[in-house]
């Protein structure tokens, strides 16, 4: 079982938002090539000042296309790319994944899963009032951070709206995604 590509994004210079491609090209132990986020060590700028020299577990963000129609809903007018993701996905329980999911996009590259996206401070400052809606509460109150996941490139290649992604879970049992 698996889904679509909805849309890819990059972009060269850290900012919010990152505009529409028609294809992303991801590089192995890399990310995105041209993201500025790219890269084996942090280039998360809060990540870099606490520890330059460590692993980058976020060179990928994806996000589910259903988060833009569950936002439209409580009012909110967002697009793919709008929210910083480079892979825009329809048709994948993101959250639902184990840690170590590889995402098979295209004919080629592999994304391994490694946590979450954690929301920041900035969403409010693309629209205000939108970071209560991205993040949720689980039945037994907990916080439920609905901005995404990230991951890692295993295998490279060339990403395209309309790719399918296929979905390999790891061997052993479900490890819940966390912040990363």
């Amino acid at each position: 079982m698996g889904g679509k590509t909805a849309a890819v994004s990059s972009n060269g210079t850290y900012s919010f938002t990152k505009p529409n491609r028609e294809s992303i090209t991801l590089l192995a132990g890399f990310g995105v090539e041209g993201d500025v986020h790219g890269g084996a060590t942090v280039k998360h700028r809060f990540r870099m000042k606490k520890d330059p020299s460590q692993p980058n577990l976020r060179q990928v963000h994806l996000m589910h296309e259903e988060l833009f129609e569950e936002l439209r809903v409580a009012g909110f007018e967002v697009g793919a790319g709008q929210l910083g993701e480079n892979v825009t996905t329809r048709g994948v329980d993101l959250l639902g994944l184990s840690v170590g999911t590889l995402l098979h996009l295209g004919d080629q590259a592999v994304v391994e899963v490694t946590g979450l996206r954690n929301p920041c401070a900035q969403i409010d400052g693309f629209r205000k009032g939108l970071l209560k809606e991205v993040v949720g509460r689980g039945p037994d109150g907990s916080a439920r951070f609905k901005s995404g996941i990230m991951g890692v490139v295993a295998v490279g290649g060339v990403v395209r709206p309309g790719d399918t992604i296929g979905i390999e879970p790891p061997a052993g049992p479900h490890r819940p995604l966390d912040i990363v």
